[in-house]
């Protein structure tokens, strides 16, 4: 189904041309000549994005824009307007307007201009759908630290977090508990209300792995037909992790290193440097300092991960956890699958507490839920 555009404009024979056009391009398309009409339909049906003009009859473009912003914050709208109202058209920018297009103006440039906002507007509403998934994870669940070895590592973390620019490299083995100690350094810190991204860089290919990381520019490639921002863009303000890095191959460190060293970058094809405003956070199963040893990591990229390390101890070495983090899943899928198991037989129990874990928290967590689905009574 085609994204809804509100056409604003008083000029009758370019709001049917443009109707016509955008429909035949697969868009829905509402419309109105006048300001207040055009608020009325934003307030009571669903719109994607808004092409307002400036000089409507009954207001002016600003007032309607602010207006719309009222209703809806976030609804991206482009600007109409002629050459005399620039200055006009670059305030109401200013003012939340997403972009502006001089008239007149042929239908494939305006088409290309909604598919930019619309796409921007996406990735917002992703971001942000991220970020409040993540708070929402903090918020259910908690660090389990009742060994001695994880106590040492949340004074670590709560330490870190009061230095909100320091990178950090998280290791340990698969399934410790990497991304959540990520999850609790972003959400400590002072970067809390800003975004928190995850990349694996295992599973992007090399050839993407830089486009997705820093974007890129209109041309830069063969199939650039637009330009698009990058993670470490999107993460501005806040956290990026950078799971598996030991993963990354090697030609695109120094781009990483540079980011860290002059918190600036250039997407692909650029060529303007964009400040970089992010805490960089690491993880990885591998042992670095042997990678460096054969020449497939960067030592002076290490070095600047590796400001404060951490390292998050397996679970078997760690059992004092198990019986706590046992009883925190149980009560997580109590609420999911609508029971009520009150914990574990005295068997189980020290089935659980001898099994060696190679899989860690996530091993222990799969085998939980399992029980969970199976358990007939309050016990397992």
């Amino acid at each position: 189904m085609g994204n809804t555009i509100l056409i604003a404009e008083d000029e009758e024979t370019l709001r049917f041309s443009l109707t016509q056009g955008l429909v035949a391009k697969g868009f829905h398309v509402m419309s109105a000549e006048k300001g207040k009409a055009a608020v009325s339909i934003i307030k009571n049906y669903v719109i994607d994005l808004v092409l307002l003009d400036l000089q409507l009859p009954d207001a002016s473009g600003i007032e309607i824009l602010s207006e719309i912003k009222k209703t809806d914050i976030n609804l991206p709208v482009i600007i109409m307007t002629a050459h005399g109202d620039i200055k006009t058209s670059v305030a109401a920018m200013k003012k939340g307007a997403y972009d502006y297009i001089l008239k007149p103006f042929e239908l494939d440039e305006m088409i290309i201009n909604i598919n930019k906002a619309l796409e921007h507007q996406r990735l917002k509403e992703q971001v942000e759908h991220i970020r409040l998934q993540q708070k929402d994870d903090m918020n259910l669940s908690r660090i389990v630290a009742e060994s001695s070895m994880m106590k040492d590592v949340v004074s670590l973390v709560e330490k870190v977090s009061q230095t909100p620019r320091t990178s950090v490299l998280i290791y340990g083995e698969s399934g410790v508990g990497k991304e959540m100690i990520a999850n609790l350094i972003h959400y400590k810190s002072s970067r809390a209300s800003g975004p928190f991204i995850k990349v694996n860089c295992a599973a992007i290919p090399d050839t993407m792995l830089e486009a997705e990381l820093f974007g890129y520019e209109k041309g830069a490639f063969t199939d650039a037909r637009n330009s698009k921002k990058g993670l470490f863009e999107l993460a501005n303000g806040g956290t990026i992790l950078l799971d598996e890095i030991g993963e990354m191959n090697i030609n695109l460190q120094p781009k990483l290193l540079r980011i860290i060293e002059a918190q600036s970058y250039r997407r692909i094809g650029g060529t303007t440097d964009l400040n970089c405003d992010v805490r960089i956070i690491a993880s990885t199963n591998k042992d670095i300092v042997s990678e460096v040893k054969k020449g497939d990591f960067r030592e002076d990229l290490f070095y600047r991960l590796n400001v404060m390390p951490i390292y998050v101890p397996p679970l078997r070495e760690r059992r004092e956890d198990i019986p706590f983090l046992t009883s925190m899943f149980i009560n997580q899928f109590n609420r999911e699958f609508k029971k009520r198991v009150s914990g574990l037989s005295k068997e189980v129990e020290s089935l659980l507490l001898s099994y060696p874990w190679p899989g860690n928290i996530r091993e222990l967590k799969n085998v939980i839920e399992r029980a969970m689905i199976l358990a007939e009574d309050d016990t397992i």
